[in-house]
């Protein structure tokens, strides 16, 4: 018994959290206020508790499994979660529905972590949709907009087809194999076509929620029309969680099909790198310009995951560690804009340091850290990640990665350029932050420059591998 609740701990912490915050919904209910202080603290010391009497061990006859690097990974998410809590106060403070909001956000929460500690196809399948349609609800709590509906339609309806197509490749594994777990599966793996074509359908499936080119067409419109809580937790924790995910499959499940998939993955993260730039550089609307942003990243973390190493592992692991605090930072400094001005376009920010050195700074530093430009941190994750995908030899591979890194300069460049050098007669006025984002906002900055430069942070990732 002390091993069940110590090994699901962290997905009894969530849940405690979620009935709390139902029974003071349907209770007396508190202040916006009162409500968003409670939360934070309740998210911190979801975080917090991530460190400590972690067991490793599995559950339900192999359904669910737990070590160290998993409970890392997931401490990440509860991170990036209680990150966001802080950044956009603003927009919590004014929501009417706060505690349905963090409700829908934590199962979806849940739902990841169920999903990284997946032991078979039902589990997996079960914790996918648990992180999904929550998110989708989570995407129309603008309910005064009418692009915000649209956005919860588009994603509810990709997210259908990609489930259909997820369960149609799980049906097929199982015909040619005879099991779901994904303990036996590699023993039973031969590469027969049955066997490819039911891989490819499961892929598929990853490749949308990943935002993968050709599956990422609901993207832009989605993180565009969605509250900007909501398009980060979109783009940051969902994203992490996938991508820890599709590391884990490739890795253990499906690697007697590694010659398959090296070259599905070589070749989606090509495009996904070349497609996502340049309609990056189109972009106007500064949502929509880091919904492609992170289509780009999505492509490099496929470089380090193609590696097929303990060294692309940890890369992937520290990647989106650094992910969190870069991306987060930008949508964070966005929505202390946009709440405050309803301005959303890139050539607003013309002149913004005249009012605003502290986002500005914030935003650069975020940026400079996605384009992987030292010292920041991105440049060591980026590093890593050519690094691990370079253990395959495919010199001409990582050659273009490595000229998609010198086209992104220019995008991310352009966004500073309009901050710290373009003249604006009348540029935002001063935004008043809110003291938890000025904090948030902080940490975000420090995690930016000090992940980079503290070796033991990727050192400790590594040891866990």
């Amino acid at each position: 018994m002390n091993d069940f609740f110590t090994i699901l701990k962290p997905e009894l912490i969530i849940t405690f959290i979620i009935f709390l915050l139902l029974f003071i919904k349907i209770g007396k209910g508190m202040t916006n206020d009162a409500m968003l202080t409670l939360i934070q603290v309740l998210l911190l010391m979801n975080f917090i508790a991530g460190f400590f009497f972690n067991t490793e061990g599995s559950l339900f006859d192999g359904m669910y499994f737990s070590n160290p690097l998993i409970t890392l990974q997931k401490s990440i998410l509860s991170l990036g979660v209680y990150l966001i809590s802080l950044l956009f106060t603003d927009w919590f403070k004014k929501t009417q529905h706060l505690p349905e909001f963090f409700i829908l956000m934590l199962s979806a929460l849940l739902g990841m972590n169920f999903l990284i500690s997946s032991g078979n196809f039902l589990m997996f399948f079960l914790a996918l949709e648990l992180a999904s349609i929550p998110v989708a609800a989570m995407a129309n709590f603008d309910l005064e907009k009418k692009i915000s509906s649209e956005a919860a339609m588009k994603m509810i309806l990709s997210s259908a087809f990609s489930s259909g197509i997820l369960l149609f490749g799980i049906s097929l594994m199982y015909g040619a194999t005879g099991t779901i777990s994904f303990a036996a599966l590699p023993a039973l793996l031969t590469g027969s076509p049955l066997q490819i074509m039911a891989f490819v359908f499961l892929f598929s499936a990853f490749a949308f929620k990943l935002s993968i080119v050709p599956f990422h067409l609901w993207t832009a419109d989605v993180y565009e029309g969605s509250p900007i809580a909501v398009t980060s937790f979109l783009s940051v924790i969902s994203k992490g969680a996938i991508a820890f995910v599709l590391v884990s499959a490739l890795y253990k499940v499906f690697e007697p099909m590694q010659a398959v998939w090296y070259n599905m993955v070589m070749l989606l993260s090509i495009i996904t790198m070349i497609v996502g730039n340049l309609f990056a550089v189109r972009q106007q609307n500064i949502k929509r310009f880091l919904a492609f942003s992170s289509i780009a990243q999505v492509g490099f973390i496929l470089v380090g995951i193609s590696g097929n190493s303990p060294d692309a592992v940890a890369a992937v692991v520290y990647f989106i560690l650094i992910y969190v605090f870069s991306n987060l930072a930008a949508f964070g400094v966005a929505a202390a804009i946009s709440s405050q001005t309803g301005k959303e376009k890139i050539d607003d920010y013309k002149g913004l340091y005249q009012t605003n050195p502290l986002l500005c700074w914030v935003l650069a530093l975020a940026l400079f850290s996605l384009a992987g430009i030292p010292p920041t941190a991105g440049f060591f994750g980026k590093l890593f990640l050519l690094t691990a995908g370079a253990a395959k030899a495919n010199y001409l591979f990582i050659t273009i990665a490595a000229l998609n890194m010198i086209i992104s300069l220019y995008y991310y460049l352009r966004v500073i350029r309009s901050m710290f050098m373009d003249k604006n007669e009348q540029p935002i006025e001063k935004i008043n932050i809110q003291p938890s984002t000025k904090m948030a906002l902080v940490i975000c900055a420090a995690g930016v420059i000090l992940i980079g430069l503290l070796s033991w942070v990727y050192d400790y990732i590594h040891s866990m591998v």
